[in-house]
């Protein structure tokens, strides 16, 4: 396996290019790919649009995980050029998680449970081509879909109140579509988004001042889902 320069750096991984349309996503921290490799290759089966697994080479590492090149934006670059409005990217959103959370669970039992993102924001959306590729799949697990609803607007929160994002606003206005698009399909009740805010309090990757900012996110969640409620506890 030729590794070609470096493409970008996330919190967790570095992608660098391959030959062909290949890329290779390796993590750092000594992180293990094989969960995440089965969940998206249950789900390619499943015919959700993840990007093609490719084949991992003799000297892969068990940190490494070879996949599509995927072209386009990301919905966050669509977004803040406009060519994507609120509106729409809102739509998308919804409509993937409520695609994923149509599947049956690959691993749970109880019937109530669904595989979950829980990192599916609009930087890990690609608008390719060929449609919208939802990418980055290290934090996927099985539960309540409700759960899922609720990280994505904890994160959307997070971003919309960070002062260093000068964009803040224009994240408001999708978090406030998209909890109202999740109405039809639950929404995000009371209990899922105190767990979310308790597993994204936990993850290591976030710095301290997001961490410190959780609170008022979930504030801002939930101001946003029962406006009634959010002035009541005021």
């Amino acid at each position: 396996m030729h590794i070609g320069p470096l493409l970008g750096s996330g919190r967790t991984a570095d992608v660098y290019a391959l030959d062909g349309p290949w890329v290779l996503r390796r993590h750092r921290h000594g992180i293990d790919t094989t969960g995440e490799l089965a969940v998206m290759s249950y789900l390619a089966a499943s015919g959700f649009p993840v990007p093609r697994i490719g084949p991992p080479g003799e000297d892969a590492l068990p940190t490494d995980l070879v996949v599509q090149r995927l072209e386009g934006p990301t919905l966050t670059e669509a977004l803040l050029a406009g060519t994507v409005t609120e509106a729409a990217g809102a739509d998308l959103l919804a409509r993937l998680l409520r695609e994923l959370h149509a599947i049956p669970p690959r691993l749970s039992q109880d019937p109530e449970d669904r595989i979950l993102h829980l990192d599916l924001h609009p930087e890990n959306v690609i608008l390719a081509p060929e449609g919208a590729m939802v990418t980055d799949w290290l934090t996927a697990r099985e539960g309540p879909a409700c759960l899922d609803r609720a990280m994505t607007s904890l994160i959307l929160a997070q971003v919309a109140l960070d002062p260093s994002f000068t964009e803040g606003g224009h994240l408001r206005g999708l978090l406030a579509a998209l909890l109202s698009r999740f109405a039809a399909d639950g929404g995000v009740p009371a209990d899922c988004l105190a767990r979310a805010t308790a597993l994204r309090a936990e993850d290591p990757r976030l710095t301290a001042h997001e961490t410190a900012a959780l609170d008022e996110a979930a504030g801002l969640v939930a101001s946003l889902t029962d406006p009634g409620a959010a002035h009541s506890r005021r």
